[in-house]
């Protein structure tokens, strides 16, 4: 009985991350945000993440991730279904789709 619960509970929780999962958008999520939707990400590399967007502005695409810090190109690779970078218009950027 102690696993039929343990089963109905771990489907219940799949259930609930594949209804609210969806890509997380780098110019707009917080800390929090970007380290649960990031596979490799923790609440550090993920403050650097928003330092890094405050300062240089938002990123045009998501293959820019892999310019911040301790940020590389196979994290931004395995997370790439999980990412979107929302087109911006700001100064010396150009929106890309």
């Amino acid at each position: 009985m102690r696993y039929l619960h343990a089963l109905i509970f771990a489907i219940l929780a799949v259930l609930a991350g594949a209804a609210s999962a969806g890509p997380v958008d780098i110019n707009t999520a917080d800390a929090a945000a970007l380290a649960a939707a990031i596979d490799g990400v923790g609440d550090r590399k993920a403050a650097v993440i928003v330092q890094y967007r405050e300062t240089h502005g938002p990123f045009g695409s998501v293959d820019e991730l892999a310019g911040v810090k301790g940020i590389g190109a196979g994290t931004v690779e395995r997370n790439r279904q999980n990412l979107m970078a929302s087109p911006t218009s700001g100064p010396g950027r150009v929106s890309q789709h």
